[in-house]
């Protein structure tokens, strides 16, 4: 009974934790992606936040990467001196509050991500731009108070600080084992002394410094396609002639095919390797990139859009799992961090990117040939990897750790 019972306890609080955390995804994805799908209307209203050139709105799409840069690089490090809970609790605060201040301002310049796309569609021209950013604030209210009372702390960082008493109280409570310390061996010692030193002394040692650029670089060019496309779909579809809806409907499929390729993808990945996978993707969204193209009717293009999205925002979350299996434990963390740090410089330029390549006056095929030697970039960069230096470590008996 009593295996029962903590089996039952561990289910729940797992369930939980796993509810909680994607929907904290789902409402980033809304977040960074609800202003491509008002940022037409933008262009075109001058009554609604001012007069708005294509360059001031890429600007204006470019601002929050700056933000989510810093908080890429600085969130693991946070985390270790403060814990993992407290950081996720401050991060829903942090976005909700800051879609309630976008949608109160005035004269101011994967399923997520879907979601806003979706909502766009069916609920701009009833409650308009500002509705569309309150609809993000949503989980100070609902998901913060949730995660509050239920999501706990690390049990592992707190054996580390000695919280032993509060380890040993949220375990009972989620039928967990309580982790035992780290303890510093011999092993540990010589492997941190070489080449796969921990943290980011190690990321950048002598040993890792190559891949690690060029796998920054790659998160850098995916980023740099996710939100070009993100920011601007919509708007290039309309002054392809489609209607406010239609261009929306790209803006979703184009997430959509994201999230349904990546989950695809990534087993085929776990089967052969992700280097291989992720060049495919990247090649794949370039030659969808071409075939968009072609004057086919809307069903083939909202298709070809889906394929898109696997070659682009598909491809960068295939990119983060790359990386996380990449590298050993000690410089793991680090790594991630890195990826998604270093490669919001793309994040940054996407917006950017594309208003010049709007206001330059380009024709829509040229853009999307942009586009696609950008994605061809991407596999140029992926096969440079040197899976020589991968992180897993077979050790007698065939095992990996």
């Amino acid at each position: 009974m009593k295996n029962s019972l903590t089996d039952a306890r561990h289910s729940k609080a797992v369930l939980w934790i796993l509810c909680l955390a994607t929907i904290g995804l789902v409402f980033d994805g809304y977040d960074l992606v609800v202003y491509g799908a008002v940022v037409s209307g933008f262009l075109r209203d001058p009554l609604q936040i001012g007069p708005v050139t294509p360059a001031t709105a890429g600007a204006l799409g470019s601002y929050a990467l700056f933000g989510v840069a810093a908080g890429a690089l600085l969130a693991g490090s946070v985390g270790d001196l403060v814990g993992r809970r407290k950081v996720v609790l401050s991060a829903y605060a942090w976005f909700s509050v800051g879609m309630a201040l976008t949608a109160i301002s005035n004269g101011g310049i994967p399923l997520g991500s879907t979601l806003s796309a979706v909502l766009a569609i069916g609920l701009l021209e009833h409650i308009g731009w500002r509705g569309l950013f309150w609809i993000g604030a949503l989980p100070i209210v609902t998901l913060f108070p949730l995660a509050y009372f239920k999501m706990p702390e690390s049990l592992a960082w707190l054996v580390a600080r000695g919280r032993i008493a509060e380890a040993q109280a949220i375990a009972s409570r989620m039928g967990l084992a309580l982790p035992t310390p780290p303890t510093q061996t011999p092993e540990k010692t010589a492997l941190q002394a070489g080449p796969q030193r921990s943290g980011f002394a190690g990321l950048f040692s002598a040993y890792y410094v190559f891949p690690t650029l060029v796998l920054g670089l790659m998160s850098a060019t995916g980023l740099l396609l996710v939100y070009s496309l993100n920011t601007w779909l919509p708007e290039l579809m309309l002054r392809a002639g489609y209607n406010t809806k239609g261009s929306l409907a790209f803006l979703a499929v184009l997430n959509g095919g994201s999230l349904f390729g990546a989950l695809a993808a990534s087993r085929i990945a776990d089967r052969i390797g992700p280097k291989p996978v992720v060049a495919a993707s990247f090649a794949t969204g370039a030659l969808a990139l071409v075939v968009l193209t072609f004057n086919f009717p809307l069903a083939a293009l909202l298709a070809v859009v889906a394929i898109v999205g696997l070659g682009t925002s598909g491809t960068q979350t295939l990119i983060y799992g790359f990386v996380a299996n990449y590298y050993p434990t000690q410089v793991r963390a680090a790594g991630v961090a890195w990826c998604a740090g270093f490669g919001r410089l793309g994040g940054i330029g996407g917006p950017m990117l594309g208003s010049f390549l709007i206001a330059s006056g380009l024709r829509l095929d040229a853009i999307f040939y942009i586009l696609a030697a950008i994605a061809v970039v991407g596999v140029a960069l992926t096969t440079l990897v040197p899976l020589g230096r991968s992180g897993a470590v077979v050790v007698p008996g065939g095992a990996e750790k």
